[in-house]
């Protein structure tokens, strides 16, 4: 990517954007099912994710073989949403990028800083494929459909796919019906349970724990590819284009190497950070808690990513070569905690049942999901000081999405960052310090720019 900072248009590859008007739309089985379908016959698809979402790029990439990027018109300056939009789709002939909840839905915020996929889809160009669940509804769709392709004048609906469909005659109806209004229908999805994928608290079950994934992506694209027009949809999709500055403001990696914990507990990294910080020259040593393996010594830095330790409490509880050497690590060295990392730093983790289970002891905090609390939504993170990832009063935008309650029952330690969330609330502190250790339920997207 080019370090020059003038303004230049770039054409990106075709792409749509599949989109619902509401979350549980069926956007992701859709996007999954064209993706698969599209690889197998010999496409080379990209995949990408509006807004903050650590599980549906993992199921783009198993999908399609390549790196799935988000792209968050809130956290990220357009400099940085148009570069990797472009890398997702370096070298592919298509990007199908998944929306987030509602077409429209996001925060408040500056015109097209808003986080919503609409706001995707207008800056890169790219039309959009709306799936509309007809369930319980007929002729009604056609108004859904007609209000989203008249409510913003930047968008352009390339065409409808239904799902939920009871019957040939609800079929019809409907799709008469949108089609009346200017709208052209490109398939129509019955009822199917058993293609579902398994889900949890978070959201869906992780793609690297969803058993038997190759063969659900392969049934779950035979079943999309049996009721759409697959050719229909191609034709639908357009080379987008931006126009931003040819500077993009990635995230500075925080170590030369850096130590990355990666299992099953702990997999919240997003692709966008990984390959910034690789593309600054750092290196990244990953290793596994789980398996009991400690921090690699040659490294200047231990990144604790966020996940679900919750689920994994009592065997890292026993992991006592992890524990020490993560306490040896930061004796000279930082180590930081986001979210499900920042827990694992702190003195005890109960799981939902209500059982205790012994962490770190590096931060003062004690974390539980006996009682939980779902805390969610963007936030802008003023450092609270100095700290590997920016400088004191440096502003960081990012998210919180947990169900974890804290306390600290000693006297508090220092805390990480002071926090803002989208909406003008007031500034609040947030995380902790002590030492070299630091942690927060703030999962850092990008520099404030």
């Amino acid at each position: 990517m080019s370090n020059s900072a003038t303004p230049y248009s770039s054409k990106l590859a075709r792409g749509l954007v599949v989109a619902a008007p509401r979350s549980g739309g069926g956007k992701t089985m859709l996007t999954l099912g064209l993706m698969r379908s599209f690889t197998k016959a010999g496409l080379r698809v990209g995949g990408a994710k509006c807004g903050p979402d650590y599980i549906d790029p993992a199921f783009h990439r198993a999908a399609t073989g390549a790196p799935s990027y988000n792209l968050d018109s809130w956290a990220m300056a357009p400099s940085l949403l148009a570069a990797l939009a472009r890398a997702a789709g370096t070298d592919r002939d298509l990007v199908l990028c998944e929306a987030s909840m509602g077409l429209f839905d996001g925060a408040p915020g500056a015109p097209g800083r808003t986080g919503s996929s609409a706001d995707v889809a207008a800056m890169l160009g790219w039309p959009v494929l709306l799936v509309v669940d007809v369930a319980g509804q007929a002729q009604t769709a056609a108004a859904i459909v007609k209000g989203c392709g008249l409510y913003d004048p930047r968008l352009r609906i390339g065409g409808v796919v239904l799902n939920r469909v009871a019957g040939e005659r609800h079929r019809r109806l409907a799709t008469d019906a949108i089609e009346a209004s200017g709208f052209d229908v490109l398939g129509a999805l019955p009822r199917a349970e058993s293609i579902r994928l398994p889900e949890r608290h978070l959201g869906l079950v992780q793609a690297e724990e969803t058993e038997d994934l190759d063969r659900r992506l392969d049934a779950i694209a035979d079943f999309v590819g049996r009721h759409i027009d697959s050719d229909a949809i191609l034709r639908r999709a357009r080379a987008g284009s931006t126009e931003t500055l040819a500077e993009a403001p990635f995230l500075a990696p925080p170590g030369q190497r850096i130590a990355i914990a990666r299992d099953e507990a702990f997999t919240f990294v997003y692709p966008h950070i990984v390959a910034g910080w690789r593309a600054a020259g750092a290196e990244l040593r990953f290793f596994s808690p789980l398996a009991d393996e400690r921090p690699p010594e040659d490294c200047d830095l231990c990144w604790l990513p966020g996940g679900y330790p919750e689920l994994h409490a009592g065997r890292l509880a026993a992991a006592t070569s992890f524990f020490e050497g993560l306490r040896h690590f930061v004796r000279d060295r930082p180590v930081h905690g986001e979210c499900g990392g920042y827990m694992v730093l702190g003195q005890s983790l109960t799981d939902k049942e209500g059982r205790a289970h012994r962490m770190a002891g590096l931060l003062g905090a004690s974390f539980s999901f006996a009682k939980r609390e779902l805390r969610l939504g963007y936030r802008s993170a003023r450092m609270a000081a100095a700290h590997p990832l920016a400088p004191a009063g440096a502003r960081l935008r990012g998210h919180e999405f947990h169900y974890a309650t804290s306390d600290s029952p000693g006297a508090p330690d220092a805390p990480f960052a002071f926090v803002r969330d989208a909406h003008g609330g007031a500034e609040c502190p947030d995380g902790s310090r002590r030492g070299r250790a630091s942690g927060s339920f703030f999962h850092v997207i990008a520099a404030d720019a």
